[in-house]
């Protein structure tokens, strides 16, 4: 569930602008813990899935990579909303269990 949640906070970080790996951590950095050594294997996998497209800028010499959310990523922030509602229904219900 854990990885689901950070793929989720990784696509939303993208659906404002483009951005590359240092500051998509950086973003990130006060919601959810998350390292660049565990980013770039999510990066890759939603790139796989389509949900992100990748390219190039030059910077200082260097070139980095940037990402960028396509329409199959924000229908996966989508579909994470409405099955995070059906989580949080069935918390509510063993919450209440709890309490009795």
């Amino acid at each position: 569930m854990k990885r689901g949640i950070v793929e989720a906070c990784v696509l939303k970080a993208l659906e404002r602008q483009d951005n590359y790996g240092y500051q998509i951590v950086q973003d990130l950095s006060g919601i959810i813990e998350i390292s660049e050594s565990t980013l770039y294997p999510i990066l890759r996998r939603l790139e796989e899935q389509s949900r992100l497209s990748v390219y190039s800028v030059e910077h200082n010499g260097r070139l980095r990579r940037y990402y960028h959310l396509t329409d199959e990523g924000k229908a996966e922030i989508k579909a994470f909303l409405k099955d995070w509602f059906d989580v949080m229904t069935a918390y509510e219900f063993i919450k209440k269990g709890d309490a009795v």
